[in-house]
């Protein structure tokens, strides 16, 4: 049983390695200066093996781009109920992004990403597409709230992306473009119950 497991657990490890290493030259030195030899040499693996898990480079960033967003998305997805009070359902949807806005690993990244992609957008679409609409969930719940009469909108995609505005404004941009420090504890809360607040203010129909 244990000769049977083994190279599982070898093979994983060495995953788990790559993906580590990759992080930390991704973050360091940028995509473009970032290679494939040098995330098997930070791996300690060969360049072959780091092939064997991940076609490319864009393949690698790409999945690190995704489990970090999985990861930081970790808690239950929130559905619309029609028994709970709006504000609080919207509250902990907002606050579910800025936990996200809060990985220093994912700020690092996204920059990384965004400097990576600006000069190409077909490697931008391409990137993106891989990580899906995971925003999609804030969508859902305000066109089942608007469904339910209970918000004012008939594009629950705009006012969504109106509220995710208001949330980057304060927790996303600045940390990519201006080097500014991640948001404190306060701050996030401040800017989770002010755009909630605001968005509400606008299109509640309560």
């Amino acid at each position: 049983m244990t000769t049977a497991t083994a190279p599982i657990r070898l093979t994983d490890r060495k995953r788990a390695a790559i993906l580590e290493a990759a992080v930390t030259e991704f973050r360091q030195a940028g995509y473009e200066a970032t290679s494939m030899d040098r995330v098997a040499a930070s791996a300690g693996v060969s360049k072959r093996t780091v092939y064997n898990h991940f076609p490319s480079k864009e393949d690698l960033f790409a999945h690190i781009l995704q489990q970090l967003w999985e990861r930081s998305l970790a808690s239950p997805e929130l559905t619309y109920r029609s028994d709970r009070p709006l504000r609080a359902q919207l509250l902990e949807l907002v606050q579910q992004k800025l936990q996200l806005l809060h990985d220093e690993a994912f700020i690092d990244l996204a920059r990384v990403a965004i400097a990576a992609v600006i000069p190409s957008p077909e490697r931008a679409q391409e990137m993106f597409a891989r990580m899906g609409n995971k925003e999609e969930g804030l969508t859902v719940w305000i066109r089942a709230a608007a469904a339910d009469g209970r918000l004012k909108t008939t594009d629950p995609m705009f006012a969504s992306m109106m509220l995710q505005g208001m949330v980057k404004g304060f927790a996303f941009w600045p940390q990519i473009t201006l080097g500014q420090p991640i948001l404190t504890a306060q701050q996030r809360k401040q800017v989770a119950e002010t755009a909630t607040d605001m968005f509400l203010a606008h299109f509640s129909s309560e």
